[in-house]
């Protein structure tokens, strides 16, 4: 077999062959055995990072439910005392006559601006007493 055949054998091929053949058996057996350790060393410490991670999540989890609950009771406290507040402001405020000014001055604005409107168009149309003083190139007597 070539090299790069043997560098894709994993741990166990490597144990399972090394047993199978006993020519070239003590190497395979021996580099089977590290590759099933180095495995297993890794997957320890991997599934180790994972409790560890679970773990610092679970702790971040419990804080935030922590912080949760606490905004929730601010929460229900001004949401209990909304009504009071909302009858202290209805109390406290008078009513303005501003709805009314600014309905006058948009009444106001309006027909200022429609006199303007009637004023401009009036100048713009030709006074019937301006007749051209050449004669109409058209009848001007209906025909019969």
């Amino acid at each position: 077999m070539s090299a790069k055949t043997e560098s894709r054998l994993t741990p166990r091929q490597r144990l399972v062959r090394g047993l199978a053949y006993s020519a070239v058996g003590p190497v395979d057996v021996t580099r089977g055995m590290v590759g099933l350790g180095v495995q297993s060393a890794q997957s320890t410490a991997s599934e180790l990072r994972r409790r560890y991670q679970e773990g610092r999540l679970a702790r971040e989890i419990a804080a935030a439910q922590e912080a949760l609950a606490q905004e929730l009771s601010a929460a229900q406290e001004v949401v209990a005392g909304l009504p009071q507040a909302l009858q202290d402001a209805r109390r406290s405020r008078r009513r303005s006559k501003r709805p009314w000014m600014i309905a006058g001055a948009a009444v106001v604005v309006l027909g200022g601006g429609a006199v303007a409107f009637s004023i401009v168009r009036r100048s713009m149309r030709p006074e019937r007493e301006e007749q051209s003083p050449r004669p109409p190139s058209v009848e001007v007597q209906p025909r019969p």
